[in-house]
């Protein structure tokens, strides 16, 4: 890139190219629909045997193919978009640079050198002062500590300022020349590495190996378009401002933003639910590809914990399911809405605990507690969303003893909580946090930020180990709003104190956790703390205890260092669940706080 390519580049070409690519992602992304909404689905009605089983296979393939077109224009729509606006400010600084040269009579040199002539009076000689040539610094280079004149290569000392008043002049104009080469080199080297990517071999075979290189290619898009990304989407500002940013724009300049940067809308708090579950769709598809050609043991979970929520997104449910945010970072990343929660009356958000990570068992675990709540409240108020919140790493072993990863989470969360707030279209939203196991410490982490959880009304913690605070007036939404289910068997809502537990690891009740509970509880003198504070299920902590089933006792095995594994996880895990077996009475009572109605939980006494 020199000055002379930059000034006669034009941006608006740049501009015209990408509403050609984009009129053509909109064909093929129409086309698909067509081949799968309407002809695929009339010949499986109409047709069977060999003939229509080829004939909907080649569908299906042109579906795919039509599918990649549609990905890659977009991507490349956003790449000249983005080129497009970045380079008209180095262009513009350019032209103005090349303007102010031509008023005083200057001469810009192929090589971006400025000539400027004669000027002034030498005082003992009384000649003009020679004029020179300058060369501007582009802060790579040191361009203006020499002159060439005419007798040659002339340094000239730092401390002496040129008596010829062009001189100064000149080197602002060649510094500006360099400066905006520079900067427009810059622009042009990113853009054409990604644009280079998006480049395919004629005849390419869709596949799962070309779904991963598309995944690549939104990277690449993304990371070249860093600068326009920056300028364009609020990514720095509130939900609040990145809601009232996307309401601003127009339909095209939408569609524009969810095909080029995809991974982007689709995580961005206070982005509208339909437009972040459209993104998200894409984003499992291709972070699924991408997934299918690691073979570490991390990658094989975080894959099986896709497809596990695409089998159930392309299953369809009642209510319907939104994918409102899906990542590789840390342990996974997935948030799951049933009911949409922009258009719904009562939405609950609700954070899962320990060991909870994107593997083959969150799809039909976890996720499945968010589908029984919002069928359990949409019994009482239809219009009514349940969202499980896996927006943070949650402890998979030891780590659960410390509120580290809590601490980490909680800024994360009120953001998303945040963004349902400003997207949610009702006057007044009854908003509903729901913290489990180790989740609860989050939420309460959550609740001592600055303003607390946006937009929250009630508070739900089930199978607490503590949540950092001692009263439940101390969480922001009033006592009266808090709600705690602690079934009797739930041993993680007896764990000691780190005191108590020292008490009653001494060796005088046995090992494994009832050594450590029965000792500690001989040391509590009633003073109802447990591992992260007082137990939320106590008098003195002041909340709602609702009423639970009691789950599985627990029971001492014969060797007292040996114990049952399954004997905390039963009567911990069945908080959300409904089935014969599980707690229906506290999935109930769950689902009437969620729906806005108290006046249908069943009470328990504190401890």
């Amino acid at each position: 890139m020199d000055h002379l390519t930059l000034e006669a580049l034009k941006p608006t070409e740049y501009a015209e190219a990408a509403d050609g690519y984009r009129a053509i992602s909109s064909m093929a992304e129409a086309a698909m629909d067509r081949i799968d909404k309407q002809i695929t689905a009339a010949m499986q009605k109409a047709n069977e045997g060999e003939a229509a089983d080829a004939a909907l296979k080649q569908l299906r393939k042109l579906s795919e193919n039509l599918h990649y077109t549609q990905v890659e224009c977009g991507l490349i729509t956003g790449a000249l978009d983005g080129f497009s606006s970045e380079i008209t400010a180095p262009r513009r600084r350019l032209t103005e640079a090349l303007d102010d040269a031509a008023a005083l009579a200057y001469i810009v040199n192929t090589d971006g050198t400025i000539t400027y002539p004669a000027g002034g009076e030498n005082e003992l000689t009384g000649e003009p002062i020679p004029g020179g040539t300058v060369l501007g610094n582009n802060g790579l280079i040191t361009g203006n500590n020499t002159d060439f004149q005419p007798s040659g290569l002339v340094p000239s000392n730092p401390q002496f300022k040129n008596p010829n008043p062009h001189h100064a002049k000149a080197v602002d104009i060649a510094n500006r020349i360099a400066h905006a080469v520079r900067e427009a080199q810059e622009i042009d080297d990113r853009y054409s590495k990604a644009l280079n990517k998006l480049k395919a071999v004629p005849g390419v075979n869709i596949d799962p190996t070309t779904w991963a290189d598309v995944a690549s290619d939104v990277d690449a898009v993304s990371s070249a378009a860093t600068e326009y990304l920056l300028d364009h989407i609020p990514l720095d500002k509130s939900p609040a401002d990145r809601k009232e940013w996307w309401d601003s724009l127009s339909d095209e300049e939408r569609e524009e933003c969810k095909k080029a940067f995809p991974k982007i809308i689709g995580n961005l708090d206070g982005i509208p639910s339909t437009v972040r579950d459209e993104a998200n769709r894409e984003n499992i598809h291709l972070l699924i590809a991408q997934l299918e050609s690691q073979h570490d043991a991390a990658s094989k979970g975080k894959l099986e914990g896709l497809k596990g929520i695409q089998s159930k997104l392309n299953a369809g449910s009642q209510p319907p399911m939104y994918l409102l945010g899906v990542g590789l970072e840390g342990n996974g990343r997935a948030i799951v809405a049933y009911g949409n929660p922009d258009t719904s009356k009562n939405v609950s958000a609700y954070v899962p605990g320990l060991g909870t990570k994107l593997d083959s068992g969150f799809a039909d675990g976890t996720v499945k507690r968010a589908y029984y709540t919002a069928k359990g409240a949409q019994k009482l108020d239809p219009s009514s969303s349940a969202i499980v919140w896996l927006g943070y790493d949650a402890p998979q072993s030891i780590d659960v003893m410390t509120a580290v990863d809590a601490e980490r989470g909680a800024p994360a969360y009120n953001s998303f909580m945040s963004g349902i707030s400003a997207t949610n279209e009702n006057a007044d939203p009854h908003v509903t946090v729901i913290g489990h196991s180790y989740g609860s410490r989050l939420v309460g982490a959550a609740t001592q930020e600055a303003g607390g959880v946006p937009g929250a009304d009630d508070i739900i913690l089930v199978g607490s180990p503590g949540v950092g605070v001692d009263k439940a007036e101390d969480l922001g939404v009033g006592k009266g709003h808090v709600w705690v289910g602690a079934a009797e068997n739930d041993i993680v809502t007896k764990l000691p104190s780190s005191k108590e537990a020292l008490a009653g690891t001494m060796g005088f009740f046995g090992g494994g956790p009832a050594g450590a509970y029965l000792g500690g509880e001989i040391a509590d003198l009633g003073d109802d703390d447990i591992w992260f504070g007082k137990d939320p299920a106590s008098k003195a902590f002041g909340a709602n205890r609702f009423e639970t089933m009691p789950g599985p006792e627990l029971v001492q095995p014969a060797f007292p260092n040996v114990w049952e594994s399954k004997m905390d996880i039963e009567a911990h895990s069945n908080y959300f669940t409904p089935e014969e077996g599980k707690d229906k009475v506290s999935a109930r009572n769950i689902a009437a706080i969620v729906a806005g109605q108290p006046g249908y939980v069943t009470r328990d006494a504190p401890r």
